[in-house]
């Protein structure tokens, strides 16, 4: 997509399409009130005659405006004429772009970033118009016959007053690098799973690594795990004809001696749940058990591209979880890279089997943070539905960092207690551990058990079982966390 800011005057700007809001009773924004003027009255008679109210969200497509080089305008609703919760904005910005994107407009001027937003700047909200509006363009077609692209919409314009082109460049760049990352993120996510192999997710560490060489990639192979005594990782691939890889992104954009902040992002590329076989309606959708991992590609992609001043590290453990002779059996007991034993009781929560030996490894970093992000658990969604990611960590600090980042990028948290009495569950007759800990709290006994290998440095766990994917006649990859990530290092660069 083509991106551009606008500060000429808006009559003398060749657009195929204009964005313009409105309030409820009658009320213009400031950039409409002057192309109302300049329309003769135009977008008054509109609103006058009932054709939009002014709800949020609503819109009214104005596909002719006599004597006037402007070819079209869309009319979008603001509600109340106040200003906007980030919400809001964000709603009418996705109905503006639903209502064109399926039209033969090819390119489009977006007047909203003159909305008054709660607590927001020209910057945000015009990496809002950038992220909402490329969220809404993307399109999976790499394996269908006809690739017709619904939308024909090839750049996109943000208008801005001169005085704000500063703040507006920022938003630009950030919003251009985020809205990247998440379109790499949704990708690999929706890439089947006979495509989108531990070998081939490895593949495109090394290609983001080619074009970015600021981006250093190594992989461990199985051999080298073993060396480790990896044994928990190395237990959920056994059942898989696909090798296993942990994944190493290193960006050192920061001082030599400054502590990295460790991003690990489970990467199982397709689960079956082992031995403990998942039911088959919806499994198809086990291929998004890698978003973790395709998040911490995305952000690296968009880290770089703002070049950021920051050490970040990436980890990414890959496998698959099959059935087989081999694989995992309830009842297992495997010895973990800390040396922690762990029993078995179900083959199905394997990405804590994964996470555990990449925590211990992350210690080799000498880590100021660890942040994971993992499909972990189906009881999150349960807890929290697909609105927001649950969180839970073992420091108050980067906890509230987190919510903090959440809050201004829109991509939501809900944190959750890893108190002592949740441990009990995972106490085992056999081994140090087990690696569930029964029906109840299932989110926060997962977190509990990660926690334990996470003793050594400030932690962080995002359960995004339920927002990295939507299910349904809209099935596909949103790319959330990855507007909560790129925040967060946004805010350690800014303060």
């Amino acid at each position: 997509m083509n991106y551009a800011i606008e500060t000429a005057p808006l009559d003398s700007l060749k657009y195929d399409c204009l964005i313009l809001g409105v309030y409820q009773d009658l009320q213009l924004s400031a950039t409409t009130h002057s192309i109302n003027i300049s329309t003769k009255g135009l977008i008054n008679t509109i609103v006058s005659r009932g054709d939009i109210n002014g709800k949020n969200g609503e819109t009214v497509l104005i596909n002719a405006i006599p004597d006037n080089p402007i070819e079209r305008i869309l009319l979008v609703g603001l509600g109340e004429n106040k200003p906007l919760t980030s919400k809001n904005y964000r709603k009418a910005l996705l109905a503006a772009i639903n209502s064109l994107k399926k039209t033969n407009i090819k390119s489009i001027l977006c007047c909203l970033a003159d909305v008054e937003v709660i607590d927001a700047n020209q910057q945000w909200k015009t990496r809002q118009i950038i992220e909402v509006f490329n969220d809404a363009i993307y399109q999976f077609t790499a394996y269908k016959s006809n690739k017709e692209i619904t939308s024909k919409i090839e750049k996109i314009g943000i208008f801005s007053p001169e005085a704000e082109l500063i703040s507006t460049q920022l938003g630009l760049n950030q919003g251009r690098a985020i809205a990247d990352g998440m379109n790499l993120t949704k990708l690999l996510g929706d890439l089947p799973g006979n495509i989108c192999t531990p070998s081939y997710l490895a593949e495109q560490a090394f290609e983001l690594g080619k074009k970015y060489p600021s981006i250093d990639i190594s992989i461990l192979e199985e051999n080298d795990m073993e060396k480790l005594n990896m044994g928990a990782f190395l237990s959920v691939s056994r059942g898989s004809r696909q090798p296993a890889k942990l994944i190493t992104l290193n960006y050192q954009g920061g001082k030599k001696d400054d502590k990295p902040i460790v991003l690990i992002g489970k990467g199982l590329t397709f689960d079956a749940g082992g031995i403990s076989l998942k039911q088959a309606p919806g499994m198809d959708e086990m291929k998004y058990d890698m978003c973790g991992g395709a998040t911490v590609i995305g952000s690296f992609l968009a880290a770089v591209q703002m070049q950021l001043p920051l050490n970040i590290i990436g980890l990414i453990p890959s496998s698959e979880n099959m059935p087989d002779g081999d694989a995992n059996k309830p009842g297992d007991i495997l010895t973990s890279m800390s040396g922690k034993t762990i029993e078995v009781l179900n083959t199905d929560a394997e990405g804590r089997l994964l996470l555990c030996d990449t925590l211990t490894y992350a210690e080799r970093f000498n880590p100021d943070v660890v942040i994971d992000m993992a499909t972990l658990t189906g009881a999150c969604l349960v807890a929290l539905g697909r609105i927001p990611s649950g969180l839970l960590g073992n420091n108050d600090t980067l906890c509230n960092d987190l919510l903090t980042a959440a809050e201004m990028s829109n991509d939501s948290l809900w944190r959750l207690p890893l108190w002592e009495e949740y441990h009990e569950q995972l106490k085992s007759n056999f081994a140090d551990l087990a690696n569930v800990g029964g029906k109840d709290a299932g989110t926060i006994t997962a977190a509990c058990f990660l926690s334990q290998f996470a003793e050594n440095f400030h932690w962080a766990h995002l359960d995004i079982a339920g927002t990295a994917w939507r299910t349904g006649t809209n099935k596909g990859a949103t790319g959330r966390p990855v507007p909560l990530i790129c925040q967060y290092l946004i805010n350690r660069t800014y303060g």
